[in-house]
């Protein structure tokens, strides 16, 4: 992918938008990096990775299901333990609700660092090695 796509995907792309150059940078060297690897690997190395790739868990997903737990959490603790840990519920629903208003929340910063990738990112790899395979 160009330096041009890149920059497009970027304007477009609310997450990359709202993660840092650098995180960015490091996501798109891993993801050259692995379509290098697999690619030199051959045909069958390319296909189980893109089936990997296609059980990758994208950054939506993974800030759905812990914003989800942890409000359940909330809401289950608020109604056995104390009314306070609704606190907890409301929280994290502020988050989710900033994260699909802005495409940035609290956690995102964190979890970009650890490494997890947008689906456009988890694409253009699985993409890229499909192309080897034609």
């Amino acid at each position: 992918m160009s330096h041009l796509d890149l920059e497009i995907n970027d304007q477009l792309d609310r997450v990359r938008r709202s993660t840092s150059d650098e995180i960015n940078a490091e996501i798109d060297r891993k993801t050259e990096r692995n379509i290098a690897q697999y690619s030199a690997l051959g045909e069958e190395a390319i296909k189980n990775r893109v089936q990997a790739l296609d059980a990758e868990w994208d950054i939506e997903r993974v800030l759905e299901v812990n914003a989800s737990t942890l409000a359940l959490t909330g809401v289950a603790l608020g109604a056995l333990v104390n009314k306070k840990w609704l606190w907890l519920s409301a929280g994290v629903l502020g988050f989710l609700l900033q994260h699909g208003i802005q495409g940035w929340c609290p956690p995102l910063p964190v979890l970009r660092r650890m490494g997890i990738r947008t689906r456009g990112e988890i694409d253009r790899e699985k993409y890229a090695l499909l192309d080897q395979l034609s």
